[in-house]
């Protein structure tokens, strides 16, 4: 008969601590589980409801419309993330990154920021990915540099920016330098500042690779399975919110602000936070945005890729409340503070 390995180190004279099954095999909770169900159900009452006379109202009409629109254009690049990190759990050797990324932390944050590139999908793809890069050992600094760069700089963003502005490299200069400024300093103040008690309990214990004794892709299917299912339910919560706020806004509010330079800044950079456009159209929204001046259609370009409705609410469930509305926030000030500055000088 084979011996187990608990049976093995027994004879060896040597401790065997149990290790809990990483987040990747264990049952989904209720919780995704739940929150998927409800809102299916809502979905299912709205679309059996169509013919009600409240539900053909214009406002509302426009609210269906921009929510559906949000998730829509999200849940591709949703998905793409999710089998990312379903597969970086399940395949990917377990020492790959700590092998690629420096072993000094403060040299990690800039390479994983500049590693960002090579992800062609939207902020909804690059939580889940970050949140598999921690449990699999990354340095969380190093980690978020990606999450926040992947969104603003891949090769998608940044031609879908070149035809929003044709005839305008220094945008696209701009856009890529603030963005990877932000994500550096964002990876560098949470290795001065961050806690990792902030974090969900499940990502403080790191999983250091494929579990022993079980199948790669019933790992892979269990990975996918809870992260789809979690991150897309807080997807469609943000589309939500980012919906309310297109139809209730005036116009006229958007007009009120573009003539102060400073505070033309300030409103596209919140702006941007409570639109939720993806990344890969949000460039052509900015050069729409002709009453504004370039610095603040940069801000909105930076800022709205790092920090929105949808991926507040995406990082909070993924991460944990505690740690989303202390890294949005002073995500916010860096990008804006970043977008000024490189705005200032090329723009």
């Amino acid at each position: 008969m084979e011996k187990t390995d608990e049976l093995v180190a027994a004879e060896e004279g040597v401790a065997v601590v149990p290790v809990p099954p990483p987040a990747s095999v264990r049952r989904p909770g209720l919780w995704p589980l739940g929150a998927a169900a409800l809102l299916a159900a809502g979905a299912t009452a709205v679309l059996l409801l169509g013919g009600a006379q409240w539900l053909d109202q214009p406002a509302v009409g426009a609210w269906r419309t921009v929510c559906l629109a949000i998730t829509v254009q999200a849940l591709p690049f949703l998905v793409l993330g999710t089998v990312l990190s379903g597969a970086i759990n399940a395949f990917v050797p377990a020492d790959l990154f700590t092998r690629v990324l420096p072993k000094r932390a403060a040299l990690a944050v800039p390479v994983a920021g500049v590693a960002g590139a090579v992800l062609p999908g939207c902020e909804c793809a690059s939580v889940p990915v970050a949140n598999s890069l921690i449990r699999r050992g990354v340095t969380p600094a190093a980690a978020f540099a990606f999450l926040l760069s992947a969104p603003a700089i891949n090769p998608v963003v940044l031609t879908a920016t070149a035809v929003a502005f044709p005839g305008d490299p220094a945008m696209i200069a701009a856009r890529l330098l603030a963005s990877l400024g932000t994500a550096a300093v964002m990876g560098w103040l949470w290795l001065w500042r961050g806690d990792e008690k902030w974090l969900r309990p499940a990502l403080r214990h790191r999983h250091t690779g494929h579990a022993h004794g079980h199948s790669r892709w019933r790992e892979f299917r269990a990975g996918f399975q809870h992260d789809f299912l979690q991150a897309g339910g807080f997807l469609v919560l943000g589309a939500m919110a980012a919906a309310t706020f297109n139809v209730a806004v005036p116009r006229a509010v958007l007009d009120a602000f573009s003539g102060t330079p400073w505070l033309s800044v300030i409103f596209l950079a919140g702006l941007a936070v409570l639109l939720a456009v993806c990344s890969e159209a949000d460039a052509f929204v900015a050069a729409s945005l002709t009453g504004f001046s370039p610095t603040a259609r940069l801000a909105f370009m930076v800022v709205g890729p790092m920090v929105d409705l949808k991926l507040i609410a995406l990082q909070a469930g993924t991460f944990g409340r505690a740690f989303a509305w202390r890294f949005c926030t002073a995500t916010t000030v860096v990008a804006v503070a970043a977008s000024a500055l490189t705005g200032g000088a090329l723009l």
